[in-house]
């Protein structure tokens, strides 16, 4: 840690506080609009790409998706900020990497199912 105001941070100091800006390429939303919504689930398609065609985290996030995956899931995952992972997700939805389903809804209401599930999931981060 710096001692003094005039000591400069250098990157093992900072850690991840620029990180997350810097994989959005600085955007807190996807141009397609709102974005996902928390509890949609995104599933990677096939074939997947070659891996020197994704950023590390894009590889990380299709394998995470392989099979269907709660976007609150991936963000818990990659430890990083739910908007953050929006945008990659939008990213690779727009390059047709991935396919999105919003959340199953009874009566206009989410799934009490799936809701308790995020719960559990929550609690045991």
């Amino acid at each position: 840690m710096p001692e003094g105001p005039d000591e400069l941070w250098v990157d093992e100091m900072a850690g991840p506080v620029v990180r997350p800006y810097a994989l959005a390429k600085g955007r807190a939303r996807h141009a397609d609009g709102d974005g996902l919504d928390l509890l949609a689930t995104v599933r990677a398609r096939e074939p997947l790409p070659d891996p020197d065609a994704l950023t590390p985290e894009e590889e990380t996030i299709l394998e995470l998706c392989r099979a269907p995956v709660p976007v609150a899931e991936v963000a818990a995952e990659l430890a990083l900020p739910l908007g953050v992972v929006r945008v990659l997700l939008g990213d690779l939805l727009e390059r047709r990497l991935i396919a999105a389903r919003p959340p199953e809804t009874v009566s206009g209401r989410p799934d009490t199912r799936l809701l308790k599930e995020m719960i559990d999931g929550l609690r045991a981060l």
